[in-house]
């Protein structure tokens, strides 16, 4: 089974930046999507980006878009979140999850499993 550690979390200050990671063992993530979700407390978890293993086809969310990028590294069955100009309202935890859902349901958690512990991001202001 699939266990997926995320990695990179920590404090900073709005304006600043950090890289989340995802790794995975015992399975690679050939043939799979890999999603960033966040969620803080009170509040729904919430779509970040996605990215495809296989091709390396990308989404985000607009809240993200032109701050964070996802990638991956295929040696390293890692998929990466760099994230720019944070912002206080990104402060959440962070987890990786995987699908196999078509693209247009990238979005929704739901169709997503083996999920990670997830990894804090604080953005102070």
């Amino acid at each position: 089974q699939v266990q997926l550690v995320e990695s990179g979390g920590g404090l900073v200050q709005a304006g600043g930046s950090l890289r989340l990671s995802c790794a995975a063992s015992g399975r690679t993530f050939s043939g799979y999507t890999v999603g960033w979700f966040r969620q803080a407390p009170g509040n729904e978890r919430e779509f970040v980006a996605a990215i495809r293993f296989s091709g390396g086809t990308t989404n985000y969310a607009n809240s993200v878009k032109g701050r964070f990028t996802i990638s991956k590294e295929t040696a390293k069955n890692t998929v990466y979140l760099q994230m720019n100009s944070l912002k206080p309202e990104d402060t959440a935890v962070y987890q990786c999850a995987l699908t196999k859902v078509v693209f247009s349901s990238w979005h929704d958690h739901s169709f997503y499993d083996s999920w990670g512990q997830g990894t804090q991001v604080t953005v102070s202001s």
